[in-house]
């Protein structure tokens, strides 16, 4: 009998969502796997903090029912997605006589759109008739451009109001691209509407974490990976990555071993610095874009009508804030604090923490018409300075794979259809993870 084949063996660099999905991808599919992250925690810029003695995201986060791949590896790693998200119909709800009220029943696809077009509020007529031409077109579009542009130019184009634009369109373009729709790209951003207003009813479904962002992914899959005899290595700063032989040897501050393969699952900034010369090619640098939080801590009894609001912003009247969540209807134990969201917030971010906070608890508290809530008992704002790249028209983003043998990237930076968000991530984590089985077991 001949002997058993020995299972490759595989480094994956970097434990953000990207690198924990090739990890698990890989440990699932039988390799020996070993994760290295410099930071003690796990998740990269999606993870969780310590504040107040209460455990924070870095970034409130809101998934679509489209992505499926999350959500897959979700359930690998032992995570049920009903009891871990809330999940809500497609919506745009402001603060009563703030903006408007627009909410998809639970009805197939495309009818709970149409529905939700004809009992929305604060909407004139005019308003209603672009939605539904901007959503007939793309669909006609196959929600596919020849050259792509700005999501303002799209905008532009298709004649949407001035009030759809700053109630719609502008929200969900910051949330779904971190970018200002004047430099964001068109196309991109048509291929997330393109999942999710033009796919299944669920699919449009938003779905809001109840779990801290730790514990939702990167934990488990750090058990998974244990489970199956993989090592999960946190605190362990890749110094270098080169080849030897046929096999690649990575170095550490206190060791070095060899892989069949690896998977560099870092910003590209880092990945290019490991890799230095060894690259075929540079890779390319990008812009970033930061995303803020302001943690909101009010009495337990605090609650809001809703889970989650959006807000209209507007810099002259100090009004920062697109969402805002009820954390304690997420989680019992966070009960009365509210998370408010700032998408590409370099000019928010620039104010300093007591100042942004100031100003957003002052805006909760007039759109929402509660005057208490100018007054929290503490707050806390985190921004992620990197948090994502600038997604603008035609940007260049390279592969899973740079040319080097049995090595591979993987990032929400890497090529793919979305934007720099979970599901990118993940995507191309389990794109770098079929990459690696197929050179070593070919």
């Amino acid at each position: 009998m001949s002997a058993a084949k020995r299972l490759p063996s595989a480094a994956v660099i970097g434990a953000g969502w990207a690198g924990c999905t090739a990890a698990v991808e890989l440990a699932a599919a039988g390799c020996r796997v070993t994760l290295f992250e410099a930071a003690r925690t796990l998740g990269g810029r999606a993870r969780s903090v310590e504040v107040h003695g209460k455990t924070l995201d870095n970034g409130q986060h809101i998934m679509l029912g489209a992505y499926k791949d999350t959500l897959r590896l979700l359930r690998r790693v032992g995570i049920d997605p009903s009891s871990a998200l809330l999940h809500l119909p497609l919506q745009m709800r402001y603060p009563l006589g703030s903006g408007m009220d627009f909410v998809a029943p639970r009805l197939p696809a495309p009818f709970h759109l149409a529905i939700a077009l004809l009992r929305a509020k604060g909407l004139a007529r005019e308003d209603k008739m672009a939605l539904a031409r901007f959503s007939t077109s793309a669909r006609w579009m196959d929600w596919t451009l020849y050259a792509d542009c700005s999501v303002t130019e799209l905008l532009d184009r298709f004649d949407q109001t001035p009030r759809l634009v700053a109630l719609m369109w502008r929200p969900l373009c910051l949330a779904a691209l971190n970018t200002p729709p004047e430099r964001a790209s068109a196309q991109v951003f048509l291929n997330v509407l393109r999942d999710s207003l033009g796919a299944r009813r669920h699919a449009s479904d938003m779905l809001v974490p109840r779990l801290a962002l730790g514990a939702l992914f990167p934990q488990a899959a750090a058990a998974f990976i244990d489970q199956r005899g993989g090592d999960v290595r946190g605190g362990a700063r890749v110094d270098k990555v080169e080849r030897s032989g046929a096999a690649w040897r990575v170095h550490t501050a206190s060791s070095s071993d060899e892989f069949d393969a690896v998977v560099v699952a870092t910003p590209p900034a880092v990945a290019g610095a490991l890799l230095d010369a060894q690259l075929p090619q540079p890779l390319p640098s990008f812009d970033h874009e930061p995303i803020t939080t302001c943690y909101l801590q009010y009495p337990e009894n605090t609650r809001l009508a809703l889970p989650f609001y959006a807000l209209e912003d507007d810099r002259e009247a100090g009004h920062w804030g697109q969402f805002l969540f009820d954390r304690g209807q997420l989680d019992a134990t966070q009960a009365g604090l509210l998370a408010v969201v700032i998408s590409a917030s370099s000019d928010a971010a620039s104010l300093g923490h007591d100042e942004l906070c100031t100003a957003v608890a002052r805006q909760v508290a007039s759109v929402l018409g509660r005057p208490e809530l100018a007054a929290p008992q503490w707050s806390r704002a985190i921004t992620e300075k990197r948090a994502t790249f600038a997604c603008t028209p035609g940007l260049v983003r390279p592969g899973n794979d740079i040319g080097l043998p049995s090595l591979f990237l993987a990032g929400d930076y890497t090529a793919n259809d979305y934007p720099a968000t979970l599901e990118g991530a993940v995507r191309s984590g389990s794109a770098a993870a079929r990459a690696v089985l197929a050179a070593t077991t070919a």
